[in-house]
């Protein structure tokens, strides 16, 4: 105890020399840090992070993949807490109730909008990076994974254990669990097993008071219902999920045909959108449409890209593409087959064959700016409307999309059985993507200008009394409540993000977080 009041007096004194109102509040914030007592006490400065710390900048940014929010002028937390257990996380949140200062949580750091670590208030991160455990039960099918762990490090560990088991995620390696599954959680197999929430059995969570609910049971079904695609930032700290895997074949088959819209393009999208939805469930195909050089010094024209995955072999894939979606041409040179885990470098955008502890890195590889946007579409679009869309993409260039096939099981879960609403009748899902590496408020502008031009231009073609949005797509384009959102504010992203299930989480909101403790600018608000 000695050596921490020591290193805490060291600290404060060079604190003391500042004049930064932040570093002033960090000082208060890791003085009640202390008195609150970490559980071990001697682990305060393995911990507690605060920017007179030599090692904040660097725990700060390990899991900041967007530039757009790891600027000099992007305000910074009172401190990072990288709790290493349970009771660590209840003595930060007894600082925040009692300092008044909002907390944010960190599992990977790839909210879109940056909400995760960033705020225009005082605020602290507790980080979840040291909550990394997965616990595979085959026996039973399931798992135990905590909230902090990666995707890639879910992969790798179950294909570690075994090569009949798989699971429903993201395609990005180094997405948080715990923010990924909160949203929904889009993959590859979702046509065939849903979304990573439809196969989440239990989990655990801290209320903002530090009571701990170790399973569905003690938490209650409503709460269960609600951190299952509705944000569970806006309801405490997941501490993990109890997952279901689901069987994967010993070989899966991929693909990549490409054609620019002088290849026939055209009639390839035309043809996509009703083969993508209605196929075997089995079948994944998505549709990536990037801008890239025509054949004429400076034309630019667009490329469709059909990206596929089918659980199962060549020959099958085969059969079923030459039956569905002849079209394409698709050809067994085309085609590569390998195991499901395998499958998960190329989504990524690895080589074939590189190996798999890559999945085990939980650094960003290159960090950039990046905005997204969302879409859903529910009606196929004309063969004049998609004409226009790609003249519209060469028009607005740097934007790319990806269109994401529903059908099979997304299909046949019901839009109330979890928050997330975005079930049958939908044909597709839209992400917009635009990244840049060039710095500046200018060239910041531009960018987000070309995206929300190009989301503008699709409104006849899509989803609309509401335009809905996918959250894990964070967008605060769509509505934002600021720090202190009202039930008025929250409904206008609210009811694009969840449609009907809005109303429910407000009232499950207002039953366990009637203070609205735990708020963002687009989280679940209170009824008032």
């Amino acid at each position: 105890m000695e050596n921490i009041l020591v290193f805490c007096l060291l600290l404060l004194s060079s604190v003391s020399v500042a004049t930064s109102q932040s570093v002033i509040d960090s000082a208060t914030f890791l003085r009640c840090i202390v008195r609150q007592g970490l559980n071990p006490p001697d682990q305060t400065s393995e911990v507690t992070y605060i920017p007179t710390n030599s090692s904040f900048a660097t725990v700060l940014r390990r899991r900041i993949p967007n530039l757009r929010f790891d600027k000099p002028t992007t305000p910074k937390p009172l401190a990072v807490v990288t709790v290493k257990n349970w009771s660590q996380i209840g003595t930060a949140l007894a600082c925040s109730r009692e300092l008044s200062v909002q907390v944010r949580i960190r599992s990977g750091g790839h909210d879109f909008e940056g909400l995760s670590y960033t705020s225009t208030v005082p605020f602290f991160v507790i980080d979840m990076f040291s909550f990394r455990s997965i616990d595979l039960n085959l026996t039973e099918g399931t798992a135990w994974v905590d909230s902090g762990a990666t995707i890639g490090e879910l992969y790798y560990r179950i294909a570690e254990k075994t090569n009949v088991f798989g699971f429903p995620a993201g395609l990005t390696p180094t997405l948080g669990v715990g923010g990924h599954f909160s949203g929904g959680g889009y993959g590859t197999m979702m046509r065939k097993y849903g979304l990573s929430v439809d196969n989440v059995v239990g989990s655990g969570i801290i209320d903002s008071n530090g009571n701990i609910y170790t399973d569905r049971v003690s938490m209650g079904e409503d709460l269960f219902w609600a951190i299952r695609g509705g944000g569970a930032a806006s309801f405490g700290i997941v501490l993990g999920y109890r997952i279901r895997l689901v069987p994967v074949p010993e070989r899966v088959t991929v693909f990549t045909v490409g054609k620019t819209v002088g290849e026939g393009a055209l009639d390839l999208i035309m043809k996509w959108q009703s083969f993508a939805p209605s196929t075997d469930r089995n079948m994944f195909v998505k549709l990536s449409l990037k801008i890239v050089n025509g054949t004429k010094p400076g034309e630019k024209t667009v490329l469709a890209s059909f990206i596929g995955m089918y659980l199962g072999g060549s020959s099958k894939t085969l059969n079923v593409m030459n039956r569905d979606f002849p079209e394409l041409k698709l050809k067994r040179t085309d085609c590569t087959e390998m195991r499901w885990i395998d499958s998960v470098l190329f989504w990524a955008g690895y080589p074939i064959g590189t190996p798999t502890s890559v999945l085990l890195d939980t650094a960003v590889a290159k960090k950039l700016f990046m905005k997204r946007k969302s879409d859903f579409v529910k009606q196929p679009i004309s063969r004049t409307g998609l004409d226009l869309i790609l003249k519209k993409l060469v028009q607005v260039e740097k934007v790319e999309m990806n269109w994401n096939p529903y059908g099979g099981r997304m299909g046949e879960i019901t839009s109330s059985r979890t928050p997330f609403p975005h079930r049958a009748g939908n044909l597709f899902n839209i992400e917009y993507l635009i990244d840049w590496s060039e710095a500046g408020d200018a060239v910041e502008k531009d960018y987000l200008s070309r995206a929300r031009e190009m989301h503008g231009f699709m409104t006849p073609y899509v989803s609309s009394n509401p335009r809905e949005a996918y959250l894990n797509y964070r967008d605060l384009d769509i509505g934002s409540g600021g720090n202190s959102t009202t039930y008025e504010g929250g409904k206008v992203y609210g009811a694009k993000y969840f449609k009907d299930n809005f109303e429910r989480l407000v009232n499950i909101k207002s039953i366990y977080d009637e203070i609205n403790f735990w708020r963002n600018e687009q989280s679940i608000p209170v009824r008032k």
